[in-house]
């Protein structure tokens, strides 16, 4: 461990929570907006989570990973959000040392979980343009569930154990109003590989391929403008451009994760190296856990089957009889 870890009563005589320096009204908006942000999270994603389970047409593999991304986000919505934000504000932690643990493996457990669902997307879109034929044959719903239930648990798994071997689990001191716990050398960089660049790799190499294959099909699309009858050239080409579609907005889904996964993953590699505050950490968390509100917003703004089901669930037509089978694709 850190000789860090040898000075902490030391520091932790020193350590008091630094008093609020904004106005009443200030402190008031802080909770407000706060609030706000909370409750888009788990309203957004909660109103992807109705749109997946509600209508028959969204019973896909592909939105069974949807949906599981969508879980992880409610979830940081719930249960993370409110404490990471009430911490930011009272520049304190308090909620004692045991909810800290929770909040700690919790957050770790969703945050990897994210990025690994985001990992399936990517080789789920992959194999989906690379293979139509074999994937349409070997992939279907209960195939895919198998495999997010198979990462939710090999998440919780990774997540425990690291906590585990870094003493989240055992006697370690805590100064009173903070959160956190120092990390192994061996196991921070071994938490890197695992819990970041591996599935990164995974994502960037198959959207890569994603795209050339992509490519490769609004070539064949023209192509086809040439050689086949209108009515077969405008099923093709419906198709294929759903794919491309599909496959776009996914890229714009990792593209936002990653870049609100950097600034953690920095400051894990540099929180040894130089000294940072713990207000910069606290936003690095913030921008973190900010994700999982930007997500439903790419579904609202890029798929026009979700704002079908948003107006039908906020108009309360998903009570009616059948609606289930509601056309929400055309």
């Amino acid at each position: 461990m850190n000789l860090t870890e040898l000075n902490l009563s030391d520091r932790c005589e020193h350590f008091s929570c630094p008093e609020r320096s904004v106005s009443p009204a200030v402190y008031i908006l802080l909770y407000v907006c706060s609030a706000a942000v909370v409750l888009l999270t788990m309203c957004g994603n909660l109103l992807v989570i109705i749109s997946v389970l509600h209508f028959k047409q969204l019973h896909t593999p592909t939105n069974m990973l949807v949906l599981s991304l969508a879980v992880s986000d409610f979830l940081v919505g719930a249960l993370i959000m409110p404490f990471m934000l009430i911490w930011t504000i009272e520049s304190c932690w308090i909620f004692g040392r045991g909810f800290c643990t929770f909040f700690l493996l919790v957050g770790g457990v969703l945050i990897t979980l994210s990025l690994y669902n985001i990992a399936l997307i990517a080789v789920d879109r992959y194999l989906a343009l690379s293979s139509p034929f074999l994937y349409t044959k070997t992939i279907f719903r209960r195939t895919m569930s198998i495999a997010v239930y198979s990462n939710w648990c090999m998440c919780l798994v990774y997540v425990i154990t690291f906590f585990y071997f870094n003493g989240i689990f055992m006697d370690f001191l805590l100064c009173p109003g903070e959160c956190a716990f120092l990390i192994n050398e061996v196991w921070a960089f071994l938490d890197l590989v695992v819990s970041f660049i591996f599935p990164l790799s995974v994502i960037i190499i198959l959207y890569s391929r994603v795209f050339l294959i992509a490519k490769k099909h609004a070539t064949a699309i023209r192509e086809l403008n040439n050689h086949t009858r209108a009515q077969t050239q405008k099923i093709t080409s419906h198709s294929m451009k759903s794919e491309r579609k599909a496959a776009k907005v996914l890229g714009i889904l990792v593209a936002v994760f990653i870049v609100c996964l950097l600034p953690y993953y920095i400051y894990s590699l540099l929180g040894d190296v130089i000294e940072i505050h713990t207000e910069t950490i606290q936003k690095v968390f913030i921008m973190l856990y900010l994700n999982s509100t930007i997500n439903p917003f790419i579904y609202a703004l890029f798929y026009p089957w979700f704002r079908r089901c948003i107006k039908l669930i906020i108009t309360l037509q998903i009570f009616q009889t059948d609606s289930a089978l509601i056309n929400v694709l055309s």
